[in-house]
C-alpha cells in the first residue's frame, strides 16, 4: 500500500522535472493548469487528503488539445466518486488513497475512471512504507534510485521555433511516478469541481516484501509514462499491462518521526543507523546513494522557473519547505564538514 509520500520540490522545479518528448521529439515541460500551481505546498510528509502534483493529458481539460500534450494539477489525495451524493466528500466511509490492480474492473468506484481513461501519474520524491517488528513499526523511505545526471546538451531536433527550446535540462531529485486514476467530484448543489485521486498498487517486489507485501504500480520511464497517460490511443485494457511489480526501487530506514503526520522537516527523509538494532544491511543501491550524498556537489537551483512569463513570476508566490530540499541539504552539510577538517 501507500498511504504516505514526500513532495519537496517547489511548483516550478516539479515543472522541471516532469520534462518529457512529445511524438516529435521535442522536449517539453508540462505547465500547471490555472491556478493549481498556488493549491499544492511542498511537503516532507504528505498524508491522504492532501493536494499533490499529477502529471495527465491536456485533454482532459482540452479536447482539442494535442493527444500527447501533458499538463500539470494539484489533486487531493483519496479518490471521491463523481456519482458521491454527499455535500461533503470527508464523509465517505471507505478508504481511496489506494486502489488493488487486481479489481480496478470489479469496484464502480475505479471502474468507472477507468473506462472513461481518466489515468494519471503521481508525482513524489518517494513514499514510505512500514516494516512491522515486535513491539512497533520501522518506517522506510522508498524511491528511485538517485544516480548523478550532467546537464546533456539538448538533442538536435528540426524545425524547431525559439520559444520551444527548453534546453535546461532537470539534474536535480529523479521524482517517483507512480499509476494513478482520477475523478471529478461536483457537490451536489454546486460549487467548485474537486479532482481526486487514488494510487494503484500491486504485488510488492521482492526486494521490498520484506518492509510491505504490496507497493504502488511503479511507471518506469518516459514511454511507460507517455502510455499511462495517452488515453486516446493506448486502450483502458491495454494500459493496465503496465501496472507491473518492477524491483527497481530502493529504500532507507528513516526516523519514527514520521509516523505523526504533522511533522513536516527534513529529519522525516534522513536516514537512520539501525545496525545496532541488527537490521538487514541497506542494499548496493542504497550504498551508492549515500555516497553520492556524501560527496557531490550541490545543483544549483534556477528560480524563477524559465516556463514563466514575467507576470506569472511577479503576481505568484514561491511555496517550498521552508528550508532548502533534503538532497541539497544534506549534500551542503558534508561538503562543510569536509572544508571544516
Amino acid at each position: 500500500m501507500c498511504g504516505r509520500t514526500a513532495c519537496t520540490l517547489a511548483p516550478g522545479e516539479v515543472s522541471r522535472a516532469s520534462r518529457y518528448r512529445d511524438r516529435r521529439g521535442r522536449r517539453r515541460r508540462p505547465r500547471w493548469r490555472d491556478g493549481d500551481a498556488d493549491k499544492y505546498q511542498p511537503s516532507y510528509n504528505k498524508s491522504p487528503q492532501s493536494m499533490s502534483p499529477v502529471l495527465l493529458s491536456q485533454r482532459h481539460f482540452d479536447e482539442n488539445a494535442p493527444a500527447d500534450k501533458c499538463v500539470l494539477a494539484a489533486m487531493r489525495w483519496g479518490l471521491v466518486p463523481a456519482w458521491f451524493r454527499e455535500n461533503d466528500p470527508s464523509k465517505m466511509k471507505f478508504n481511496t488513497s489506494n486502489c488493488r490492480s487486481e479489481s480496478l474492473l470489479q469496484k464502480k468506484s475505479y471502474k468507472d475512471p477507468l473506462l472513461k481513461g481518466q489515468r494519471c501519474v503521481i508525482l513524489a520524491d518517494g513514499f514510505y512504507e512500514w516494516r512491522r517488528q515486535e513491539n512497533d513499526k520501522q518506517p522506510f523511505f522508498i524511491y528511485f534510485p538517485q544516480t548523478q545526471r550532467p546537464c546533456a546538451p539538448e538533442e538536435a531536433v528540426p524545425d524547431l521555433k525559439a520559444e520551444d527550446k527548453e534546453t535546461d535540462e532537470w539534474t536535480g531529485w529523479k521524482l517517483l511516478t507512480m499509476a494513478g486514476l482520477f475523478d471529478c467530484w461536483t457537490p451536489p448543489g454546486g460549487g467548485e469541481p474537486l479532482y481526486t485521486y487514488s494510487v494503484i498498487t500491486v504485488d510488492a517486489s521482492s526486494n521490498l516484501q520484506d518492509i510491505h507485501h504490496r507497493m504502488p504500480a511503479i511507471l518506469e520511464g518516459e514511454e511507460e509514462v507517455r502510455g499511462w497517460l495517452n488515453f486516446g490511443e493506448v486502450k483502458s485494457l491495454d494500459a493496465l499491462k503496465l501496472l507491473q511489480s518492477k524491483n527497481t526501487l530502493t529504500f532507507h530506514p528513516v526516523s519514527s518521526i514520521v509516523n505523526n503526520s504533522r511533522n513536516n522537516s527534513p529529519q522525516c527523509l534522513q536516514p537512520v543507523d539501525l545496525q545496532s538494532k541488527k537490521e538487514p544491511k541497506p542494499t548496493a543501491s542504497s550504498k551508492k546513494m549515500m555516497s553520492w550524498l556524501k560527496s557531490s556537489t550541490p545543483s544549483k537551483r534556477k528560480e524563477p522557473d524559465a516556463c514563466e512569463t514575467k507576470g506569472e513570476q511577479e503576481s505568484k508566490p514561491e511555496t517550498r519547505p521552508k528550508s532548502a530540499g533534503p538532497l541539497q541539504q544534506w549534500l551542503q552539510g558534508a561538503n562543510k564538514k569536509r572544508r571544516t577538517k
